[in-house]
């Protein structure tokens, strides 16, 4: 089992899962979000919405996590995982970390072996990166040790600058 941090597009990783910083209405929106539904294509905002007409009609929770096809893209699921708005006042690290948590949770069920997270709520929720850094790498190695059996094998926190790059390895390494 691996974890790692690469600078890269989201939208272009080859994994079995990218993990979307999606909103909690599951529609689209700017950032990560934005990108991997123009990417994924149509089919996705369409499968989007048949989440929002059964199992998810008032969204999606912040720290909770549901997957989809991922359609276009080079993997085969997208999790959408809603983050904290720190700018909203939602500065518990506790429901940051179950971001990560829940999206593991849904790829396990999905039996992947492999899936690429986003900085989750860095960014235009404005979490600080190292903040972000240190509660992913943290509740990314603990849920690997709790799900010993588990199918996944490697995680990459995939960023878009060496700044990122460089929070997200100080975290692996103080891990």
């Amino acid at each position: 089992m691996s974890v790692s941090v690469e600078i890269g597009d989201l939208t272009h990783v080859e994994a079995d899962a990218v993990v979307n910083a999606a909103n909690s209405m599951l529609l689209g929106g700017g950032g990560v979000d934005g990108a991997i539904h123009a990417a994924a294509g149509p089919r996705l905002l369409e499968a989007c919405r048949r989440l929002r007409n059964t199992s998810h009609r008032d969204g999606l929770d912040i720290g909770d996590a549901v997957a989809t096809p991922a359609f276009d893209l080079p993997a085969s699921w997208v999790i959408h995982t809603v983050g904290p708005n720190l700018h909203r006042g939602q500065d518990d690290p506790a429901r940051l970390a179950s971001c990560f948590a829940r999206s593991l949770d849904v790829a396990a069920e999905l039996d992947v072996r492999s899936v690429a997270f986003p900085a989750v709520s860095a960014g235009a929720f404005g979490w600080p990166a190292a903040d972000v850094a240190r509660i992913a790498v943290a509740t990314c190695r603990s849920w690997l040790a709790e799900h010993p059996a588990a199918s996944i094998e490697d995680i990459r926190f995939v960023v878009l600058d060496e700044r990122a790059r460089d929070v997200f390895e100080a975290a692996l390494r103080a891990g």
